[in-house]
């Protein structure tokens, strides 16, 4: 989501946005967009100041003065930590500008993200920077690199694939990455879909469409969720993904369609213009839907006032909204780049965790 507002940041002010962003991945998450200038990690709970990037990012801090600094981190107690972290820095606070929305239950998430970012901090006039007269939606979007789909043409064919649809399942979230996992996977992640139900979809999918590569993908943590229902749904056709974040961006890029738990893997499909359903539980859909960059359908089942659990969605529901993904056949002819032939060495990529970030902001 954070993409579309540093499309705007880079729109109003000329230059693209520094971008600090907690856990190792989030460097991976903006690589080769235009609109990131570079995006260094920082620690989720340890001090910021032990974190080895600071060094760097203190240096952006200070060489983009009198430039703004926008502090998308809605949580309070992170909130303090990164005033505290500035302040101590010696940076002129009216350069910086915090998010006062957080999200409700309504509005959408994106929409405050943009509301956000055509504000102007203080030190700085509004006049100076005005938005582009000519209007536009600004919406997530992401790249895949060159080598990166060389490397995944090569993953596909190491599986056997030849050419046809393939459509992405994405059965896990951020929960089920996490110490608890297992006790979540007993019932007490309102975002978990019963193992029964992904297999029986697997079989539905197949039976509309047998000539599909059907790919479950998850985070490491999440294999052995990824491999039960593999195992249970006994279908040549089933296989599961790499973990690697990049990777799954470069299978976006030509996948039929993808079927998902709320997750951030959900919202980087419709950003790579993925048609997709996402599967809520208590979370609103209308507030953390998913964008699409494209125009390409996104469909969001679940979630209040009519459900308060994943599992309380049918087999049925979730098949028939993925049936009914208006366009997706012709995205998957728009997407079917796949070059089954003789390819370029796969480059090894970098395996990271996808988890929300906790910290983010944009400097010029």
């Amino acid at each position: 989501m954070l993409t579309a507002a540093l499309q705007l940041l880079r729109a109003r002010y000329g230059k693209p946005c520094y971008v600090v962003g907690a856990d190792a991945w989030a460097p991976d998450v903006y690589r080769g967009l235009a609109e990131v200038g570079d995006c260094w990690p920082l620690p989720r709970k340890a001090p910021f100041l032990l974190g080895s990037a600071w060094p760097a990012i203190l240096r952006a801090l200070r060489r983009s003065a009198p430039g703004p600094i926008y502090v998308f981190e809605h949580h309070r107690g992170q909130v303090r930590r990164i005033r505290r972290l500035l302040r101590l820095s010696g940076i002129d606070l009216n350069r910086c500008l915090f998010i006062e929305e957080a999200p409700g239950a309504e509005s959408p998430w994106l929409d405050a993200l943009l509301r956000f970012a055509r504000r102007t901090p203080a030190g700085l006039s509004a006049d100076d920077y005005p938005e582009p007269a000519v209007a536009r939606a600004w919406s997530p979007a992401l790249r895949v690199l060159p080598v990166e789909k060389a490397a995944r043409d090569d993953w596909l064919r190491s599986r056997g694939f030849r050419g046809g649809p393939i459509v992405l399942v994405q059965p896990g979230n951020h929960r089920t990455m996490g110490r608890r996992r297992l006790r979540n996977w007993r019932g007490r992640d309102d975002k978990v879909w019963p193992v029964a139900h992904w297999v029986a979809l697997l079989h539905r999918l197949h039976a509309r469409m047998p000539d599909a590569l059907l790919v479950l993908r998850g985070a490491a943590a999440e294999m052995p969720l990824l491999e039960s229902i593999r195992a249970a749904a006994a279908l040549s056709c089933v296989t599961s993904a790499s973990t690697e974040l990049r990777r799954l961006f470069a299978l976006c890029e030509v996948a039929h369609s993808m079927i998902s738990a709320d997750s951030g893997p959900a919202h980087a499909a419709a950003a790579l213009g993925v048609p997709l359903v996402v599967i809520y539980g208590t979370q609103p859909s209308q507030v953390w839907l998913p964008r699409s960059s494209n125009g390409s359908p996104v469909v969001g089942i679940g979630g209040p006032p009519r459900f308060e659990r994943a599992d309380q969605i049918s087999v049925d529901a979730v098949f028939e909204a993925w049936r009914g993904l208006a366009g997706a056949e012709s995205q998957a002819t728009a997407q079917a780049d796949f070059e089954p032939l003789a390819a370029p060495p796969s480059t090894q990529m970098t395996s990271v965790r996808m988890e929300p970030s906790a910290f983010s902001s944009s400097v010029r």
